[in-house]
Parts: C-alpha cells; sequence; structure tokens
C-alpha cells in the first residue's frame, strides 16, 4: 500500500511508543454528580492522555469521534489551528495509533475534517486502520446558506471520515420519517397499511444487460408469464432475485394496467422506521455551524468556542456507532459537545482537552447537563438530568528518565499497568490479590507494596512462594527480587521479571 512521506515522519512514527504512561490524578473539586459513575473528563496532552487510559481501556471503547484543528492557517482563540503541514501531520498519526488500540473490535472511529487536510488524513489512516477498514466519507453540510463573501467558492460541507477498529463493526440505522398519507392500502392478513412499489427495477443499471440473472417470468394469476418490459418497450429487470419470489409471495401485489400485468411489493408502514445511514448528512437533519455556537453560548456566552459542532450531529454518529452503555471518547473534547450528547444518550463517556477550557468550558457544561438542562437533544431524548463525571488532570510518569517507579504509585495503579504490559488487554478492577489473572494460559503476579501483607511480601522468597495463589501452569512472577535459583523457577514453570527494571514506563 502506498505511504506518506513527510519531514520528521519517522519520530511521528516512533512517538506513541515514546510517550510515557502517566498517573491520572482525580480533582474532586471539579468532577460532578454521582461520585460512583465512570465517566471521565480529563485535562492534559491527549497523547499522554490516552497512553494513560490504555491499562484501564485498551480494546473496550465503542467509538471514538473527534474534531482536530483543521489546520486551515487561521487562528482560533482556544487552541493554535496555525500548524505547519508535516507538523499537523506528525501531531495527528501518533495520535490515531493510539486510538486505534483504545477501540473495540467492534469499535469505529469518525474524524470531522475539511479540504485543508482531509485527503491528506485519509492516506494516513489507511496506514493506521488498514485501508480495507475505510468505512465512508460521510458529508456534512455545515452552513445553512452559501457564503456570499467567499472569493471563490463557498466551503459548505466538511467531510467526516469514518474507520472500523476490523470486520466486527456493524453501522446502525437512522431514523426514517414516513409520510403516513402515501400508505393507503391495508392489508387484512396482517392488518397493516402499505404503499406500491414496483418490483421492476428504476433508474440506473435497470436493464436486462445490467443484470441478466434478474430477467425472468414470474406467474400472473391468470397463469400469464410476466416479464419486466418497460414502458417504452425496453427490456428491463426485476429487483429481487428468483428465488425470492416465492420466498416472499404475499408482498406481491399484481395489478392489470391497460391490459397488462405490473407487479408491485407491499411496503409497510413502519412503527419506528428506519433506514441504512447515507453519506450526505445535511444540515436540516444534522445541524450546522450556527446552531452549535448558539448552543454553548447558553454555558459560557462571555467566551463562546470558536469551532462547535451541533448537538444533532453528534448524536446521528452515536446513534450508528453505539448503543446504551457503550463507552464513548473523545480525545479533542473542544466545547464538550461528544461527551454532553453522549451523557444525554445514556453512554459512558471520556473526554480529553489540552486547554484552560476543559475547566471553563467543558466542566461548567457538563455540570449543567447533570443538572438537566433543556438545550440541544435534551428534548428528542426526553433527558432530565442525572449521573456525573469525574475530572482528572495528568500526573506524574510511572517511571522516571532512570527507569525508577515514582514512590507515590499503589498497588491497583502498577497491577493495571504490568498487566496491560503483559497482555495488551486492559485490567478492569485489581482486586487484593497479587495474582492479577491468567491470559492464555499464563498466570501474572505482582508483589508490590506488601500486597501479602508485609514488605517482606515484596521478595520472591520460597515462603512467599507457597502463599501464593496456585495456578498449574506458566506464571509470571513481578517481584523487587527473588532467592529463588534458576533451576527452580524452570521446575516451577515461572518467569520473574525483575521491578522496577522489567517494568515498562514507555
Amino acid at each position: 500500500m502506498p505511504t506518506l512521506e513527510w519531514a520528521n515522519r519517522e519520530a511521528a512514527v516512533r512517538a506513541a511508543t515514546r510517550a510515557p504512561f502517566r498517573l491520572l490524578e482525580h480533582d474532586v473539586a471539579l468532577s460532578a454528580g454521582d461520585p460512583d459513575n465512570e465517566n471521565m473528563l480529563i485535562q492534559g496532552d491527549n497523547l499522554e492522555a490516552v497512553k494513560a487510559l490504555m491499562p484501564y481501556f485498551a480494546g473496550r471503547v465503542k467509538c471514538i469521534a473527534i474534531d482536530p484543528p483543521y489546520n486551515t492557517r487561521s487562528a482560533f482563540d482556544h487552541y493554535d489551528d496555525n500548524l505547519e503541514h508535516s507538523t499537523w501531520l506528525s501531531m495527528m498519526y501518533p495520535r490515531l495509533e493510539l486510538m486505534r488500540d483504545l477501540l473495540a473490535e467492534e469499535g469505529s472511529i469518525w474524524v470531522c475534517i475539511d479540504d485543508n487536510e482531509a485527503h491528506y488524513l485519509k492516506v494516513i489512516m489507511d496506514q493506521v486502520f488498514g485501508r480495507k477498514n475505510f468505512v465512508a466519507n460521510v458529508v456534512w453540510q455545515k452552513v445553512y446558506s452559501e457564503r456570499m463573501d467567499a472569493t471563490a467558492f463557498s466551503a459548505d460541507h466538511d467531510h467526516i471520515l469514518v474507520y472500523r477498529k476490523s470486520e466486527q463493526f456493524s453501522p446502525g440505522k437512522v431514523f426514517r420519517e414516513q409520510n403516513k398519507k402515501q400508505f393507503g392500502y391495508l392489508d387484512e392478513a396482517v392488518n397493516k397499511y402499505y404503499r406500491r412499489r414496483s418490483l421492476r427495477k428504476e433508474g440506473s443499471e435497470s436493464r436486462r444487460e445490467d443484470r441478466p440473472s434478474m430477467w425472468y417470468a414470474i406467474k400472473a394469476p391468470d397463469g400469464t408469464d410476466v416479464y419486466p418490459i418497460k414502458p417504452d418497450g425496453v427490456e428491463g429487470r426485476w429487483r429481487w432475485k428468483q428465488e425470492n419470489v416465492s420466498k416472499n409471495a404475499s408482498l406481491l401485489v399484481f395489478v392489470k394496467v391497460q391490459g397488462k400485468w405490473e407487479i408491485y411489493v407491499k411496503q409497510y408502514l413502519e412503527d419506528n422506521p428506519s433506514r441504512p445511514p447515507s453519506t450526505l448528512w445535511q444540515q436540516e437533519e444534522v445541524g450546522h455551524n450556527h446552531e452549535a455556537k448558539l448552543e454553548v453560548r447558553a454555558f459560557n456566552n462571555a467566551d463562546v468556542f470558536g469551532t462547535p459542532k451541533p448537538e444533532r450531529l453528534l448524536q446521528r454518529i452515536l446513534t450508528i456507532a453505539t448503543t446504551p452503555g457503550d463507552i464513548v471518547c473523545d480525545p479533542f473534547l473542544g466545547s464538550g459537545t461528544t461527551a454532553a450528547v453522549a451523557h444525554k444518550m445514556g453512554r459512558r463517556w471520556i473526554g480529553i482537552e489540552m486547554g484552560e477550557h476543559a475547566v471553563t468550558h467543558c466542566a461548567p457544561r457538563l455540570q449543567k447537563v447533570i443538572e438537566g438542562e433543556q438545550g440541544g437533544i435534551s428534548e428528542a431524548v426526553k433527558w432530565k438530568g442525572g449521573s456525573g463525571f469525574r475530572f482528572y488532570r495528568l500526573g506524574p510518569a510511572i517511571t522516571d528518565d532512570a527507569g525508577r517507579i515514582n514512590p507515590t504509585i499503589r498497588f491497583p495503579t502498577l497491577a493495571a499497568h504490568v498487566w496491560f504490559s503483559e497482555t495488551h488487554t486492559p485490567l478492569t478492577k485489581a482486586g487484593k490479590s497479587p495474582l492479577l489473572g491468567v491470559h492464555k494460559g499464563t498466570a501474572v503476579y505482582l508483589l508490590y507494596n506488601g500486597i501479602l501483607g508485609d514488605k517482606k511480601s515484596n521478595a520472591l522468597t520460597g515462603r512467599v512462594l507457597r502463599a501464593l495463589p496456585r495456578h498449574d501452569g506458566p506464571r509470571v512472577i513481578f517481584s523487587e527480587c527473588t532467592s529463588l535459583g534458576d533451576d527452580l523457577l524452570r521446575r516451577e514453570n515461572i518467569i520473574f521479571k525483575h521491578i522496577p527494571y522489567d517494568i515498562k514506563g514507555r
């Protein structure tokens, strides 16, 4: 597959692995609502913040929705959107790599971008996610009228690039309005109203030569063979394969028009009509930029965020990509729209924002969401308030430059880090046992912070080995030191790993 080259590309490719694993420090004062909730608002550089999430959330996030700086060579109040092209690519590449690892196998990532970098972004996302995992380029109409002051073209749209983690991704459908007046026929057998749609294909690729296998005869009620002949006499084709005709005979309606049989399909009026998502999203359906600015003014009218997205746009994305209870992440949280919409739609969320407006914009907005504010999509989803979020800041790294473990780290934090380093899966909850878990038949143990009740248990001795929870298979044991010889370790099927030297801090 072709690759994109730019200045400092090699450094950008290595940046994700070189970023340190950092602690997340809870700020109770800026948290809000239910203290037992699992929503997270993180202030800090998103490269390091996403890496800090890895031991807990790798492979668990259902949807990532981001609105990164567009690199438009213009200055916004809340971030520098005047990055040189290569610098922008170097900023995005390692972050996309880490975001890919956060995604669940059935997860997807949605990136809103404009024409300045969209096509370059497509190439590097092909490299990071694999070209086969490209799903769609959604075109969003971001304005409700053309810009009359445009010097060339009026830029009326943005792109939303959609990639999946794997083939397990299955997009949901979106609500579709149905005009009840069109459904004028009653099927008494099922007590449902329906409208008629011609079984003969219309429009493009509707001729016999386009799909020869779709040219066949269907028996009319009087035994006549009916073929898909167009009104002008051209041989057409049916919309169904031949085997589907007998399977769905109850859906067919035969009508004689001017002495010729026409065949229609019953299309029923649905209680909750839906359709597959399209790649053209018009502002009437999902909102526009002006709507978004009106929404954020309700939270901070004195200092309005310059480039928000409307809540209806994020609602459409989360409807397609998630179900209630799924984890949604936005590492470029901006004004907080993704978190606000996820909250109202019953999704768990993680939002990351580097600037001070994590405090001045995001936290106050989400506080009001918890209180039940009625802007944006609140009425549509019947939002009444509730739940909460925890505010975090990036703390110190797990290890310093010399490889020493930060002395403030407690057992659960190091346990999650060790488990992730060994298995590349998250440790969802560290218990009070040195046995962290079993992965593919191998048990992983951590002796740290006197987990067995005294400081001496940080060393792997014969006494400590006998006290460990038993596992009849390979064992990996992290400890500060060991008095066990190599022969005994081999007989016991143990791989000894030294703290801190075998702890990966990056």
